[in-house]
């Protein structure tokens, strides 16, 4: 299951897959539209010969239009790397899996190719000659509607590709995207349900066992890890899996991937299942991993507050966005570090929790936010408003915690006197809306 992920993620990750069947898909359209008028269909187009009669001479614009695509290739893939590079210079060179898994920007290429090669095939068919020629008339027709569809999605590529590189919708698409994952992987409580305390995340206090160790296969980072798989492999062995590496964290061939409380050494079997239940690969992805959404928009972020680029209105924008994510998290339960089954414990998990994503959101950005007023007070703000949609005890510490480290920072790099005092005249409002019980009417709906 996790390999075929992967080949899945491969595919919507790669520039040649959507433009290959778009390709095989213009073959199989030039080949049906020269068989139809290889049949019977002769006389019923002669009836419009201004609008289907074509002569071998007369067909030379398939010439032309197969020439203007492949120019158009050009372009596109021209307009495509340059965005490309603009992108991973001015934001970060992790969202480009981002753009090369746009779907635009595949469809658009494999319509051009597309175009040329149905343009090739028809070409091939053509004959002189007034007893052995052969001229596809609704084919040439054909491809004239092809190439003005051709244009219309140039049009509308440039508009896409003039949209894709603005800083908000970039931020927003990661966002959106990291959304998806946080609803995918902590989907929403009933609304009697109380929220787990984080403290569920813990260590547990376990016996003493004799723990075997399973070794990485393979360097790279652990995408996704199938946990039912886990926890089928323990309760068959009626063991306990605890995971030494968890979803985005890189692991080394020949190191601890997880450990099983066994008194002898796995079988190779064994060894293999619990392998084959991690994908790991070259880079991290969004599959099981929020916190790598996190991360992008924070390194956004980061080069935003740069010495080099200091542009505090991006850098706004991610922290907004990283208040959306956060404040979807808010409501929801993390599950428990620790999976039972009938009353026995079977597998140990490494994942996210509240704290660490709220430090993975606000600690680095925090760190370069020095003497930035503007920053600091929509940092203040975005806390403020997380805390209220969450009632639970220590969720509203930890972002408390964070509040009073925003406030030593102020203390210590916010020089002029007029700034200062602003930002702890929104400190103390922040301050005391921690001490009021939170709202909590719409925070299902986040």
């Amino acid at each position: 299951m996790n390999r075929l992920k992967r080949v899945g993620s491969n595919l919507r990750t790669s520039f040649w897959f959507v433009p290959t069947l778009i390709v095989a898909l213009s073959i199989v359209l030039a080949v049906a539209l020269i068989e139809a008028d290889y049949s019977e269909n002769q006389q019923w187009l002669a009836r419009w010969p201004r609008l289907f009669g074509a002569n071998a001479e007369g067909a030379g614009i398939l010439t032309t239009i197969a020439g203007s695509m492949m120019a158009v290739v050009g372009v596109t893939f021209s307009m495509t790397l340059v965005t490309l590079a603009l992108a991973s210079s001015q934001y970060t060179s992790r969202i480009l899996r981002n753009f090369m898994r746009d779907r635009v920007t595949q469809v658009v290429l494999g319509i051009f190719a597309g175009i040329f090669t149905y343009c090739l095939i028809v070409l091939r068919t053509i004959r002189g000659g007034d007893e052995t020629g052969f001229v596809p008339s609704l084919a040439v027709s054909f491809s004239v509607m092809l190439a003005i569809g051709g244009i219309a999605a140039l049009i509308y590529f440039i508009h896409h590709i003039a949209s894709s590189i603005q800083a908000s919708s970039i931020i927003a698409s990661v966002a959106d995207e990291t959304m998806a994952t946080v609803d995918r992987l902590f989907p929403a409580a009933p609304e009697q349900e109380p929220i787990a305390d984080d403290e569920d995340q813990a260590p547990l206090s376990l016996p003493e066992r004799n723990w075997q160790a399973v070794q990485v296969k393979e360097n790279g980072y652990i995408q996704s890890v199938d946990n039912a798989a886990l926890l089928s492999l323990a309760r068959e062995h009626k063991t306990i899996v605890r995971m030494e590496r968890g979803v985005g964290m890189f692991v080394v061939h020949g190191t601890t991937l997880a450990s099983l409380a066994l008194t002898n050494p796995p079988e190779a079997n064994v060894i293999a299942t619990l392998q084959a239940a991690y994908s790991v690969s070259r880079h991290r992805s969004l599959e099981q991993d929020a916190a790598f959404g996190i991360r992008q928009i924070v390194d956004m972020a980061l080069r935003a507050l740069s010495p080099s680029v200091n542009d505090t209105t991006t850098a706004v924008m991610c922290v907004d966005y990283l208040t959306a994510i956060l404040a979807r998290l808010a409501s929801r339960n993390i599950p428990s570090s620790h999976q039972y089954e009938d009353g026995e414990l079977r597998v140990i998990v490494i994942g996210p929790t509240f704290a660490s994503l709220v430090a993975e959101s606000f600690d680095q950005i925090r760190g370069s936010a020095q003497a930035n007023v503007g920053i600091m007070l929509r940092m203040l703000g975005a806390l403020q408003t997380i805390a209220g949609l969450t009632a639970n005890p220590s969720r509203r510490r930890i972002l408390r915690e964070e509040v009073e480290c925003i406030d030593e920072l102020a203390a210590r790099t916010i020089e002029s006197p007029y700034d200062l005092i602003r930002f702890e005249n929104r400190l103390a409002h922040v301050r005391e809306a921690f001490d009021t019980a939170p709202v909590l009417s719409q925070s299902k709906e986040v």
